[in-house]
């Protein structure tokens, strides 16, 4: 567990010398100039989309990483459609948040506020447009922050869908509470006891239940989500807790673990509803993780087992897009960053189509010519 933590916890995983200092140019060498700031792929469907940020409390449990605070804080980002195109693009990190990240990640290789410059594409704070539309909940890798899942974000919401995105306090290198605060990272000091995947799960699964119930029934746009269509994203971490959150809580219809070690334990009943694993080559059946075969076998619903060839851990998220403006290289071999997210969006947004839009997709039922990295487990991707 500590390596798949350590994997998680890193921006490194792009390179193997990312954290090294890179060599001094001659005194003689043109110095390279340095690249623009990072743009985000504009979203799949023309449908702009909006995005605004919520301070949530839970004053119903103490916060499980600070003892000295009695109360539960969130904060919830939220993208949803818009028919406003025009207006400030939101932040994709504060350089406060930036600058967090990089150290905690151990970069060194740009200036700590190079992700605050990332552009986005959605209208910070626009009017939602809809009503009854279904409502995604993501959840981040620990460590990282929930703009790592801005694209995946943004291209839902183009597609008709609220995302509530959750960045679990005390668990990234930095989230900015209400009024400005910064809290960083305290569960990093704990991610070596016994039981802490197990706990950590236990954890995002309340933080999510207590958000639904903030969302649909105390959010001013509580009438933009349809109650019944729920479905939760996570990714490493995030993933694992999509688990946990679905065996605590049934309002959440369907579920996503993208490349994450699962630790919650579903019951010997199994769990019925529609659950899908996208992940890299670790996650292939008898492979070096197998806690996908484990709770293969007890899901009991429609189900999937995707592997994605010369993926990465980080494949799944932004980091691979904004890896060139911090100077790191990706390794050989590894996909490509953009074809990564174009396989990402595609095959979560096939899955949520499915199961919360009712929208049978055939991507789903056998492999694509389109997309042949994406191998279909278990039978398929234990011989590829």
């Amino acid at each position: 567990m500590r390596r798949l933590l350590a994997l998680a916890a890193g921006l490194a995983v792009l390179a193997a010398s990312a954290c090294s200092a890179p060599a001094p140019p001659r005194a003689d060498a043109p110095q390279a100039k340095p690249p623009g700031p990072a743009t985000l792929p504009a979203p799949t469907s023309p449908r702009p989309v909006g995005t605004t940020a919520l301070h949530l409390t839970d004053t119903s449990r103490p916060d499980p990483w600070d003892p000295d605070v009695d109360a539960r804080e969130l904060k919830v980002t939220l993208w949803y459609p818009t028919k406003q195109r025009d207006g400030q693009r939101a932040p994709y990190m504060t350089a406060k948040e930036a600058e967090l990240l990089l150290k905690g990640s151990g970069i060194a290789t740009a200036p700590y506020n190079t992700l605050s410059k990332t552009r986005t594409n959605a209208v910070k704070d626009a009017d939602p447009s809809g009503r009854k539309l279904p409502l995604v909940v993501l959840s981040p890798g620990f460590t990282k922050p929930m703009s790592t899942l801005t694209s995946l974000a943004e291209d839902l919401a183009s597609r008709g869908y609220v995302v509530a995105g959750i960045d679990h306090t005390y668990e990234s290198y930095a989230t900015t509470l209400s009024g400005g605060r910064v809290a960083e990272c305290l569960a990093c000091d704990s991610d070596t006891d016994p039981g802490f995947g197990t706990g950590l799960v236990q954890g995002r699964a309340a933080d999510v239940s207590f958000v639904l119930d903030q969302l649909t029934s105390k959010w001013k746009h509580s009438d933009l989500i349809d109650r019944k269509r729920i479905a939760m994203v996570g990714q490493s971490i995030g993933g694992a807790s999509a688990v946990a959150a679905m065996v605590k809580d049934p309002r959440i219809r369907a579920g996503i673990d993208m490349d994450g070690t699962t630790y919650a334990r579903i019951p010997k009943s199994g769990l019925s509803r529609p659950f899908m694993f996208l992940g890299s080559q670790e996650h292939v059946p008898g492979g070096r993780d197998n806690s996908w075969d484990r709770d293969w076998k007890l899901l009991t619903g429609w189900k999937r087992w995707l592997v994605l060839s010369d993926a990465e851990h980080q494949s799944f998220t932004d980091i691979p897009v904004v890896a060139d403006v911090l100077g790191l290289e990706p390794l050989p071999g590894m996909l490509p960053a953009a074809r990564g997210a174009e396989l990402t969006r595609t095959y979560v947004a096939a899955f949520l189509n499915q199961h919360l839009k009712s929208q049978r997709q055939p991507l789903l039922d056998k492999p694509s010519a389109r997309y042949p990295e994406a191998k279909f487990c278990p039978a398929v991707c234990a011989h590829s």
